[in-house]
């Protein structure tokens, strides 16, 4: 087996084929080989009448997927021509689109630590369960770039302005607060997940989640939205951090300060990308757009300088170009999305934006 075959682990149980992402030490983060290899194996369990459910894990005990391999993206934003980078999300992307229109139940067990690229490959699923352990969160403003994965997507269809700030801050939802913003389905306490996932084996979906799903923990967005929705609503960012600043509770105060440490530019360009995300329709007309974004991004300073600071020198000191929300114009936003031309990565086309069957 080569050490791509290890980072994505394949098996079937039953009448159920299993995903398992096995990257523990790196908390199972997305390297294109394991996009390429998922892909692979939806491909052959779609056609296979063996397999009737398909189920996502990840390795350890930290959680499903922290993400995209952002080390190498890093890498290639500086040293290279973006060109490894733009090569991974296009097959990232293509495959969050096959996820959401897969014609079996595919069921994400969305455990411990789900972030980037990790909601991309679960929170698109037909069936998402949540446990109490369960940190969902888009991250991408801190790094100097913006969510994607279909992530401005499904934050744009979020109650209120729940998804504005999860995608502004990067703060984390628990299994609570992602049943309310439709980031998952159900609730099914850790300790069960083994009992879940052998009932899948032999039982339709429907029947064995019936057994192991239990009342989740309260969720705490819901408890601010009396800040967040009036807050949030603002057209600009600058008047979100203003009245974030003028309002009452101190959680909205500490908001503003986080939402200032981001990237000015990567802030900007996720409220923008979030405010058009409803009139594009589905999700593929989304991730078009997002892909445009991320391209672009490659091209930004805030990009390598947000990996650098977060992850490669872990200074947590990022050097924003430019500094501030005031000098981030228009048109530096607008750039973000500018057509690609004959790179654009091509998702909305009639044949795949149908129903899934089931």
């Amino acid at each position: 087996m080569t050490r791509d075959e290890d980072s994505v682990l394949l098996r079937t149980e039953g009448r159920a084929a299993h995903v398992t992402l096995n990257r523990p030490r790196a908390l199972n983060a997305l390297t294109h080989a394991m996009v390429c290899r998922i892909e692979e194996a939806l491909t052959a369990w779609e056609s296979d009448p063996a397999v009737e459910t398909v189920v996502l894990t990840g390795a350890g005990e930290r959680g499903l997927c922290a993400g995209g391999d952002i080390r190498a993206i890093h890498q290639d934003a500086r040293d290279g021509d973006g060109t490894a980078s733009a090569a991974f999300w296009r097959d990232e992307y293509r495959l969050n689109a096959r996820i959401a229109r897969y014609p079996k139940p595919y069921v994400a067990v969305m455990d411990g630590i789900v972030m980037g690229g990790g909601v991309g490959v679960s929170a698109h699923a037909g069936v998402r369960v949540v446990t109490e352990r369960t940190r969902i969160a888009m991250p991408e403003t801190g790094i100097g770039f913006i969510p994607d994965v279909g992530g401005t997507y499904l934050l744009a269809l979020a109650p209120g302005e729940l998804g504005t700030h999860l995608a502004l801050t990067g703060a984390q939802a628990g299994a609570g607060d992602a049943l309310v913003c439709g980031l998952a389905d159900h609730f099914v306490p850790s300790d069960a997940l083994p009992r879940l996932i052998e009932d899948l084996a032999d039982t339709p979906v429907h029947e064995a989640l019936a057994r192991h799903v239990a009342q989740p923990p309260p969720g705490e967005l819901t408890a601010h939205r009396d800040w967040i929705d009036p807050c949030y609503a603002a057209d600009t960012a600058e008047e979100i951090v203003r009245r974030l600043l003028a309002a009452d509770d101190p959680a909205a105060k500490e908001t503003a300060a986080t939402l200032l440490a981001k990237s000015p530019t990567a802030v900007k360009v996720t409220l923008a990308a979030l405010r058009r995300a409803p009139g594009l329709g589905p999700l593929e007309r989304v991730l078009d757009q997002e892909y445009r974004v991320s391209c672009a991004a490659l091209a930004a300073p805030d990009l390598v300088e947000g990996i650098r600071a977060q992850v490669i020198d872990k200074d947590r000191m990022p050097r924003w170009s430019p500094a501030t929300l005031d000098e981030v114009s228009e048109a530096d936003v607008e750039r973000f999305f500018t057509p690609l031309g004959e790179r654009e990565l091509g998702l909305a086309t009639p044949h795949v934006t149908q129903e899934v069957p089931w």
